[in-house]
């Protein structure tokens, strides 16, 4: 059996908060959204226009509070030729919570999800 991965889901507290980060922090477009019809959850999927990966984010109108990521121990991983770059617009963001030796770093969104931003060999 094969299997093969299509995409990965963050719960977001505020979607178009959210969605304006995934957009200047990564680059990530809204390729497709699925709203319930009573309103209870939308759906939104991000793609990063080279991948086939996707990033759902799940807005639920119910949901009141921050949502508890435990110790946060999971992330999703981005690669990027631009590395220099890319950093200087995470830091001028704000948004950088974890440095490293210069290959790799961490950034937040807006719900404490960890995105990992890797130089490009």
């Amino acid at each position: 059996m094969k299997f093969k991965m299509v995409h990965n889901n963050f719960n977001v507290f505020d979607l178009e908060k959210s969605l304006t980060f995934y957009k200047e922090a990564l680059g990530l477009t809204e390729v497709r959204r699925h709203e319930h019809p009573d309103g209870n959850f939308i759906l939104a999927f991000l793609e990063d226009g080279a991948s086939q990966h996707q990033l759902e984010l799940t807005w639920l109108r119910d949901w009141n509070k921050p949502y508890d990521l435990g110790d946060n121990e999971f992330h999703l991983a981005f690669v990027t030729e631009d590395y220099e770059d890319a950093y200087q617009k995470h830091k001028d963001m704000g948004c950088v919570c974890q440095e490293s030796n210069g290959r790799f770093y961490f950034i937040e969104d807006p719900d404490g999800y960890w995105l990992e931003i890797i130089k490009a060999k």
